[in-house]
């Protein structure tokens, strides 16, 4: 039943229901009004926030890789330098109508590491070189050729050029290392020549070009040289390093998770599902690994690597390691099987496998510090040697295994009229589904250890290419430290033999 009354001067609608309660109609307009705001307000402030997020995103990356920041301020930097040839008159009349190409070239060339860099500039370089001398060549024998035959020789000259470096940019060799600068030469020679058919001073406008062209690229080798340089040996370096410490994470998270015991596994103890994945970094980073090392290649010396540091040997390293990560991938589907051994199988051979996950992870640790600080190892042989007799140990409890060995089985016997129960422990053979499981994970731990042995192999020799230093022990250490003891106390000694006159100038000069 519906009612109506004045209130307030606004016409209200009641409605009463069944259980004594009213419901209040709002007036139309006023959900009318309420619905232009709402549109007003997500109108005003959806820009604004999504500007807000986005700002938010740029400064989390930034903190998280200042690495990319500092790129964009060299570049920023680059281009405001370069710019000046536009906005200083006499640098503008020093190169003429083409000052755009030095912009272009800072743009185009620019990228975040040195290497790519100087790859980037001496192919644009070389390319453009090339293709403006072969271009005004073909010019010449043109102009000289007369009118008739002119276009024919400038564009039989393109065609066949154009096509041989289009070929060229297959083979993988110049593919790796020249394909931008087959692709600039193309680019160059076609517009060089095409447009020497209707440009007189043709001469001129390419050695302008060719000007801003090397301007630009002097600048962009530079800039990224000088300030806050991004080498791509170290970037290169520091990856083989991580991935080596994620795969001896993912070894022993893996076998620690197929060997644990959830009775005793403790409240803060880290999830190993993170671990356990690293070994999907070592898959995924091959073109990784090959473009670093490729732009290494162009870099000078830097840091602690010299001019010919052996950057091919990194992948090879790399090769190592996805072989034994594609073991630890295995290993992992052990894991998440249907089909488990049974616990007292395991617990035959948890020990072993846990000594030999253990020496393994030890070798591909004592690796991260021989990379790291760019030393020969003094115990690697003997941690290599430990890994092969935890192998030997495996080998022996797995063939050890009788074939009687399992859990007692209970069955219970009652005699015909009789109430008395007998109770009689048997043993049974374990079958071929029980073992194989188990043998699977053996089999994998085996041959990871191989593997592992594999990547010592490959930084052993790395560091022989590279000449890495001999690390010290502490034995080694204390015997230096008392060897320089006992020179300076002879060095003292033979000072107090010298005149006053001579040590005062070795005081003073040398510092004795």
């Amino acid at each position: 039943m519906a009612n109506a009354k004045q209130v307030s001067g606004k016409l209200e609608w009641r409605i009463n229901v069944p259980d004594g309660t009213s419901n209040v109609l709002v007036p139309e307009s006023d959900q009318l009004v309420n619905k232009v705001w709402l549109w007003l307000k997500g109108l005003l402030c959806g820009p604004i926030l999504i500007i807000w997020r986005f700002l938010y995103k740029a400064w989390n990356l930034g903190v998280a890789e200042p690495k990319k920041a500092i790129h964009g301020v060299k570049v920023g930097l680059s281009l405001l330098i370069v710019s000046f040839f536009y906005y200083m008159r006499p640098l503008y009349d020093g190169v003429g109508g083409n000052a755009m190409w030095a912009v272009m070239t800072v743009v185009v060339v620019f990228e975040s590491t040195v290497g790519a860099t100087l790859s980037k500039c001496f192919n644009r370089t070389i390319g453009t070189f090339l293709a403006g001398s072969l271009a005004l060549g073909v010019q010449w024998i043109a102009d000289k050729s007369g009118e008739t035959f002119q276009p024919i020789i400038i564009g039989i000259s393109v065609f066949l050029l154009a096509s041989a470096a289009t070929f060229s940019r297959f083979i993988p060799s110049v593919k790796t290392r020249f394909d931008y600068g087959a692709m600039i030469f193309i680019l160059t020679f076609s517009l060089v020549t095409v447009s020497g058919y209707r440009v007189d001073r043709l001469f001129e406008m390419a050695y302008q070009r060719l000007s801003t062209i090397a301007i630009g690229t002097s600048l962009c080798i530079f800039i990224t040289m000088v300030f806050c340089p991004i080498w791509a040996g170290s970037g290169l370096h520091d990856l083989i390093v991580r991935n080596l410490e994620k795969l001896a994470d993912s070894l022993d998270g893996c076998v620690g998770e197929y060997f644990k015991d959830d009775k005793t596994k403790l409240d803060n103890e880290e999830d190993p599902s993170k671990r356990m994945q690293g070994y999907k970094c070592v898959l995924n980073s091959k073109a990784t690994e090959e473009v670093m090392a490729n732009l290494a290649r162009w870099e000078p010396a830097h840091g602690r690597f010299n001019f010919r540091h052996p950057w091919k040997q990194y992948l090879k390293i790399g090769t190592s390691m996805r072989e034994c990560a594609y073991c630890i991938e295995a290993l992992n589907s052990c894991i998440n099987s249907e089909i488990q051994a049974p616990d007292y199988l395991k617990k035959h051979l948890s020990n072993v496998c846990m000594l030999l996950s253990t020496n393994s992870s030890e070798v591909l640790k004592e690796l991260v510090i021989t990379m790291k600080t760019l030393t020969k190892s003094s115990k690697i042989d003997l941690l290599i040697g430990e890994m092969n007799l935890a192998v030997q140990k495996v080998q022996d409890s797995l063939n050890s295994l009788p074939n009687s060995f399992i859990g007692p089985t209970v069955s219970t016997l009652q005699a015909p009229n009789d109430a008395n129960k007998e109770t009689i422990t048997k043993t049974a053979i374990p079958s071929l589904m029980e073992v194989f499981p188990l043998a699977s994970l053996v089999y994998l731990l085996i041959e990871i250890a191989a593997r592992a042995e594999g990547i010592a192999d490959a930084v052993d020799q790395l560091a022989g290419l590279a000449e890495f230093e001999l690390a010290m022990d502490e034995n080694s250490k204390q015997k230096k430290l008392t060897s320089n003891c006992t020179s300076d106390i002879q060095d003292h000694e033979t000072m107090k033999t010298l005149p006053k006159l001579v040590q005062y100038m070795l005081h003073k000069y040398i510092g004795r």
